[in-house]
């Protein structure tokens, strides 16, 4: 079974995620996104760093959050949602303990 990675380029990954290229400039700037290459024109995003971004867009959008302030909530989102399956795990292991 093979897995398929999508790369965009810039101008795709602009089209894609409905953003212009100085939002998306300012996004890699922040460390919001990490994409591969060393410069915009050789830049690739991958179909992961495209949710990120249409989620920081949102984020930016509907919270009216400088690029600082949206890449402190994902952060903090990926931490509760990190602590969510762990606490979850843990619930389920306490539950066999005490089952027997």
């Amino acid at each position: 079974m093979s897995t398929l990675i999508v790369q965009l380029d810039m101008e795709e990954f602009c089209e894609v995620a409905d953003l212009p290229a100085a939002y998306v400039m300012e996004i890699v700037e922040h460390g919001i996104l990490d994409p591969h290459g060393s410069a915009p024109r050789d830049w690739r995003f991958t179909d992961y760093e495209l949710a990120v971004a249409k989620r920081a867009a949102k984020l930016r959008r509907d919270l009216e959050l400088e690029w600082e302030g949206v890449a402190l909530a994902l952060e903090l989102l990926d931490e509760v949602r990190e602590l969510r399956t762990e606490n979850q795990m843990l619930k389920q292991r306490l539950g066999r303990l005490l089952v027997d």
